[in-house]
């Protein structure tokens, strides 16, 4: 039985292969996009494209890319520091062959940070790219693509409680990653440790902030605010890009953007 859950996670991803964003959970929570603040926009389309597969995302008013779990769109503006020793200090990837992709990154000049074996027992590798973006690589020889979104990791003072407070807020699904405290929304792993000193928040850095895709996001907001949480943003509708949208900030600093529509980009 426990085979279930990976075969029905493996055929979504080939199923969604074009639609990108995985199907909501029963609170209509599914991963979105990871949104990054570049000098050269260009620059990281291309390094996307080139070494994790990705699609260019064809919508006026948004610029990214899309790999399967996630779409990754970017804003031209200087940041105020790379993703490293911020709440979220990295975020994950899988790929096919994790030789072949760090050969193509260091030849194209970017830098390979270390390579250890991952807490789930498999070759991993933490790297480096424009404007300090860290991202861990782990290698699943079975993967039918380039490369899919796998976690994101998050290190706040007490990670349990923040931990619960997504499994309460978007319905996560708690679980184990390795030895790491975990939760799971479709189309990504959320993990946890806590850091030995008080990081800052996402807002301004590179990883700038990272979103969700909820259905029914109106009636989600009023849920959430009938349970005490604060909107920076609250929801409304950006009728040109067809989507609704909404801000707020988890108790350790994490931006976090709600949007209604993004799954119908490509």
């Amino acid at each position: 039985m426990r085979l279930l859950p990976i075969l029905v996670l493996a055929l979504s991803f080939l199923a969604t292969a074009h639609a990108q964003l995985l199907s909501p959970n029963d609170a209509g929570v599914t991963m979105g996009h990871v949104h990054l603040n570049v000098r050269d926009v260009e620059q990281h389309k291309k390094l996307w494209v080139e070494h994790f597969g990705a699609v260019p995302l064809q919508r006026e008013g948004l610029t990214g890319v899309m790999i399967p779990g996630t779409l990754l769109l970017f804003r031209k503006q200087e940041s105020t520091g790379g993703t490293e020793g911020t709440v979220i200090d990295h975020f994950g990837l899988k790929v096919p062959n994790l030789a072949n992709a760090l050969t193509a990154w260091r030849s194209a000049g970017y830098e390979v940070q270390s390579e250890f074996t991952g807490t789930e027992g498999f070759p991993n590798a933490y790297i480096k790219g424009p404007d300090d973006i860290k991202i861990e690589l782990q290698q699943d020889v079975d993967l039918p693509h380039k490369a899919i979104a796998y976690h994101l990791h998050f290190y706040g003072m007490d990670h349990l409680t923040l931990l619960e407070w997504y499994v309460e807020t978007f319905s996560a699904f708690k679980k184990k990653r390795g030895h790491h405290d975990a939760a799971d929304l479709p189309g990504i792993n959320l993990t946890y440790n806590t850091p030995k000193k008080l990081r800052p928040g996402t807002k301004g850095r590179t990883l700038d902030h990272i979103g969700f895709e909820v259905k029914n996001l109106e009636a989600f907001c009023k849920q959430l605010e009938a349970k005490g949480i604060k909107f920076e943003r609250p929801y409304r509708e950006i009728a040109r890009l067809g989507l609704g949208v909404a801000f707020l900030t988890d108790p350790s600093g994490v931006y976090i953007e709600l949007t209604e529509g993004l799954d119908q980009y490509d």
